[in-house]
């Protein structure tokens, strides 16, 4: 049951295929224009890929072998490439130094234990040399979401090129107190009536008030924290971007 397995990103990859070009704005006029940059948890190269495209010098790292695959395809398609690496953030080791790197899209709310967490921040950090940025897009679920007295449950569908189709049934139970989420999904991909697969995976993710997530990259060594708007619009509750210096 490992998280973003194949049909997960596929699912994620159909469902939104590139980053908005807004998203994809506010990190290209901040990327410095010779700087080599990271996209940490790079996933399906939801953000990675039109970067590239943009003409950013930008690399990517995920534990997923699902996702890298999907982004080695997003890249392919349209004639670019980029250098990706399969490993776990928190123990991140890969043969290149950064100007900058960046954790969109909310991805690192998926290091849902402080320790976790750290131990990324500081393995980013060792990677990072002059000028040293850090991006990080963060979000906050509305108050309602949090305080679900029950698990919420909730069926979404999305149509492949091929014309199949993969349904996602997830079922999320939230702990305002503990400021967790944890959701077991199920991918169900079909053609018509024929069941073609079926894959389960369960997530968890935390969420932290700009404040906390503030100490948090500064107990890591990080200096000059600012928080400021989103990169990107929320779909429903408040987001807010950080930026700070190895």
């Amino acid at each position: 049951m490992d998280a973003f397995g194949p049909l997960s990103a596929q699912f994620r990859d159909a469902d939104r295929p590139v980053a908005p070009d807004a998203e994809v704005g506010w990190y290209a006029g901040r990327i410095p224009p010779d700087a080599l940059a990271l996209d940490v948890m790079c996933g399906y190269g939801r953000l990675l890929a039109p970067l590239v495209a943009r003409g950013r010098k930008i690399h990517g790292v995920d534990q997923s072998a699902a996702m890298l695959a999907r982004c080695g395809e997003r890249l392919a398609s349209s004639g670019a490439s980029a250098p990706t690496f399969r490993q776990d953030v928190g123990q991140m080791n890969v043969p290149f130094r950064y100007g900058c790197a960046l954790v969109a899209g909310a991805a690192f709310q998926l290091l849902a234990q402080p320790q976790l967490a750290a131990a990324a921040l500081a393995r980013i950090r060792a990677h990072l040399v002059d000028p040293g940025l850090l991006f990080v897009d963060c979000r906050v679920p509305p108050l309602s979401v949090q305080r679900l007295g029950a698990p919420l449950v909730e069926v979404r569908t999305v149509k492949l090129h091929d014309g199949a189709q993969i349904a996602l049934r997830s079922e999320t139970t939230w702990s305002a107190e503990a400021r967790l989420a944890r959701a077991a999904n199920r991918y169900a991909h079909r053609r018509g009536a024929q069941r073609l697969a079926e894959e389960h995976e369960r997530i968890a993710w935390t969420w932290y008030p700009p404040d906390e997530c503030r100490d948090v990259v500064l107990a890591a060594g990080f200096r000059n924290v600012e928080i400021g708007p989103p990169a990107g619009a929320p779909d429903d509750g408040d987001a807010y971007s950080l930026t700070a210096r190895a």
